[in-house]
């Protein structure tokens, strides 16, 4: 019975990072469909450079109010979606 457990949990964990994956895609997709440099998106949103790169690396997972902070300047922001 524990390995059904496991392999569940396995399961979520993949899920869960494959929508971080596709939210990071997303974001230095708009940065770039918007001829940003890090830097430039940085300045534009008041955060610093190493936090773009970050977010975009997956190094770290944003603070929701940093993503809106980030965001809101290019008219963007984030919601609530259903899952496909």
């Amino acid at each position: 019975m524990k390995k059904v457990s496991e392999k569940k949990f396995i399961e979520k964990e993949k899920v869960l990072a494959d929508l971080e994956y596709n939210l990071v895609c997303d974001f230095l997709k708009l940065r770039k469909d918007h001829n940003l440099t890090q830097q430039a998106f940085a300045d534009m949103s008041g955060t610093v450079r190493e936090t773009i790169a970050k977010i975009e690396t997956q190094v770290m997972s944003p603070q929701i109010n940093t993503l809106i902070k980030i965001l809101e300047p290019l008219g963007y922001t984030i919601k609530i979606a259903k899952i496909k």
